[in-house]
């Protein structure tokens, strides 16, 4: 009986938390750093390039998003000023649809 309990306990705490109001199709970039921001001169009206680390990963910022002013607030932070980032990109788009502080 008390193996049920248990079961029935670690079930109830897995599907609380798999609940979270961040989106589930992100890759995180933790404590990430952004080394370069540059117009895209392919799509200059629609989105920014966004390098990511040492190794210059390229991700976009849409211009067109309504988070875009501030994204773009906290890259040019990272960028300037070196600040580190936990960083949300969307899955198979490269389009960064989220920038949280470090805690």
């Amino acid at each position: 009986m008390k193996a049920w309990s248990y079961l029935l306990l670690l079930f109830i705490m897995i599907t609380s938390c798999s609940g979270s109001s961040t989106p589930q199709n992100l890759t995180w970039y933790n404590n990430a750093t952004i080394s370069n921001i540059m117009e895209d001169p392919d799509k200059p009206n629609e989105v920014v390039r966004v390098a990511i680390g040492i190794s210059a990963q390229v991700f976009y910022l849409s211009k067109k998003s309504p988070e875009y002013k501030s994204l773009m607030e906290k890259a040019t932070q990272s960028f300037k000023k070196g600040k580190t980032y936990n960083i949300g990109i969307e899955n198979k788009t490269n389009i960064i649809k989220e920038i949280k502080e470090v805690k």
